[in-house]
């Protein structure tokens, strides 16, 4: 467990920490407030998911932008110029609310903005980590950034829902302002995570390159990365898989199969979410793991088979421990993932890589929503979720045949760049 608390060692460290755990917990607040309040203004169901809509469309076009960003200017100032923009964005909304003056427009434009400062935000997020902590501590480090996210979304909405229900959207609103607030000025006293000399700029003088040649490096660096090429494509097949049937097949098996409606549904995710968290703990505590890329893999496949058997589940019981164990090596599987990219790529190109990451995991949301909704309305659920295993079963077995997990080692990124 002493590993595990290491990065506290790090000033930096736990000013990000604090400021982003508490971001975190404002971010619940902003979804409940938001669909609530949405629901209120129009009592439709297709406003609120136009809203959603609006907010991934830019967070999926300008990903890519954001990791470009973050390799040639400081994550930290990217991070913290967000944040103080949301606070004041979030602000004003607060302020409509309580006035009695807000509108469905005002909730598109701000989702809007949100999906853009998110795709710029993120993968700064994940580029500083790795500028603030050695890489002894960076697996750690990922744990506990990661360990206070699932935390916060076990306690997060229920806490929120109180607050709506108790003073309505308006404080909830505000609350998540501060909370924007709050990170920002944590991240004006963290000293790292800042660049002498950005991206693409050379000491003779060169002129920068554009940031669509910036983007077009950075494609290029990763796919010439055998290993960094494959986890990137597993990991969107995995999140491909894996979204469609847990938001939307799984909310239809709990009503009709399992018979427990919405309460079985967050029982459920709880249990995905409460693995989540353990899994990270675990990560987080091992100092190596030895054979890393075997183990991730085999631990993907089990997954797959998790998703598989879960479609056909007897009972919420066996459905929640499937979904306990499933949370448990995603969890493990995210934290050694996300902590080995950062460690093999070169930090020039590290903010670019893992926005591909992200990309490959949100971009493919929507379609993986649409195929599981339109799967739904046919009927055939238990199969949905017995091909979406499928997929995350092929696509880690092809790694593992293809000798992706020899080339995940643990080694510096310039030793294993060709």
């Amino acid at each position: 467990m002493s590993q595990l608390f290491r990065p506290f060692r790090v000033n930096d460290f736990r000013l990000l920490f604090t400021g982003e755990s508490i971001s975190v917990i404002g971010d619940n607040f902003h979804f409940v407030a938001l669909a609530w309040l949405t629901l209120q203004l129009t009592g439709s169901g297709l406003a609120l998911g136009s809203v959603l809509m609006v907010a991934a469309i830019p967070r999926v076009i300008f990903m890519l932008v954001g990791g470009a960003l973050s390799d040639r200017f400081s994550p930290r100032s990217l991070m913290l110029y967000s944040n103080a923009f949301r606070a004041v964005v979030v602000g004003i909304v607060a302020a409509l609310v309580l006035t009695g003056n807000a509108a469905l427009w005002q909730l598109y434009i701000m989702a809007a903005i949100f999906g853009v400062v998110d795709a710029l935000f993120y993968p700064a997020l994940n580029a500083v980590v790795p500028m603030l902590v050695d890489e002894p501590t960076l697996a750690p480090a990922n744990a506990l950034m990661q360990g206070s996210q699932q935390f916060a979304t076990l306690i997060g909405p229920a806490l929120a829902g109180f607050v709506v229900a108790w003073v309505q959207t308006g404080p909830a609103f505000a609350f998540d302002a501060v909370s924007f607030a709050v990170a920002a000025t944590a991240l004006v006293f963290v000293r790292g995570g800042r660049r002498t000399t950005a991206a693409g700029e050379h000491a003779t003088g060169d002129a920068k390159p554009s940031l669509l040649a910036t983007i077009r490096a950075g494609l290029g660096y990763a796919w010439a990365d055998p290993a960094v090429r494959s986890l990137i494509l597993l990991t969107a097949a995995f999140n491909f898989a894996f979204t469609g049937p847990l938001l939307v097949g799984l909310p239809f098996m709990s009503d009709h199969g399992l018979g427990g409606g919405s309460a079985t549904f967050g029982l459920l995710l709880s249990g995905f979410g409460a693995g989540a968290l353990f899994g990270a703990i675990a990560a987080g505590s091992i100092a190596r793991l030895p054979r890393m890329g075997t183990v991730v893999l085999l631990i993907a496949i089990g997954l797959g088979i998790g998703l598989g058997l879960l479609g056909v589940a007897p009972n919420v019981a066996t459905a929640f421990a499937l979904l306990l164990a499933m949370g448990l090596g995603a969890g493990f599987l995210n934290v050694n993932i996300i902590s080995w990219l950062q460690g093999r790529t070169a930090e020039e190109m590290r903010g670019r890589v893992m926005s591909m990451v992200m990309l490959g995991s949100v971009g493919l949301a929507p379609f993986s929503y649409a195929l599981a909704g339109a799967v739904v309305d046919l009927g055939p659920v238990a199969l949905m979720f017995a091909v979406a295993g499928g997929i995350v079963v092929i696509a880690s077995v092809a790694g593992l045949l293809a000798g992706v997990a020899e080339q995940m080692v643990y080694a510096p990124a310039e030793a294993e760049q060709t």
